[in-house]
């Protein structure tokens, strides 16, 4: 039998507002922490504190995509990721840099940095992306 991805786990200084931005990323509906899994959590052993110390971004109904768990981080972030998220702007295929340029400005305004622009070429191989920060500054490319 063969593995299946749970979640893609986070560590975060703001688990609510970090869960808000990918969610925007990939147009998941906002999550909250509602009945009756506020109920199930809570008879689970957790508090009130460790849910306010936690987020969560899924897909909705009909939608496809990870599951994304925020938990609060007990440290700020320090140095480079070791793993980052490759973020299609046109899923299925290449964009144009404009459809590039335009996903850039809608993440900018959810809250992202931009790092750089990666224009180049590897012999036949066009490579264009914009290497970028998630306003915690975890590192993701937009491609």
């Amino acid at each position: 039998m063969a593995s299946k991805l749970g979640n893609i786990t986070f560590y975060a200084d703001d688990p609510e507002r970090l869960s808000r931005f990918w969610a925007g990323v990939f147009g998941y509906p906002p999550q909250t922490w509602e009945e009756p899994l506020v109920s199930q959590l809570l008879a689970a052993g957790l508090t009130e504190v460790d849910l306010a110390k936690r987020g969560l971004a899924e897909p909705g109904e009909g939608q496809e995509g990870p599951r994304f768990f925020f938990h609060h981080a007990d440290a700020a972030k320090a140095g480079r990721n070791r793993l980052h998220l490759d973020v299609q702007a046109t899923p299925g295929r290449r964009p144009s840099r404009e459809e590039l340029d335009a996903e850039k400005d809608r993440l900018v305004a959810l809250g992202a940095e931009v790092v750089r622009l990666i224009d180049q070429t590897w012999g036949e191989w066009p490579e264009l992306y914009y290497q970028m920060r998630d306003p915690e500054g975890n590192e993701f490319c937009l491609q």
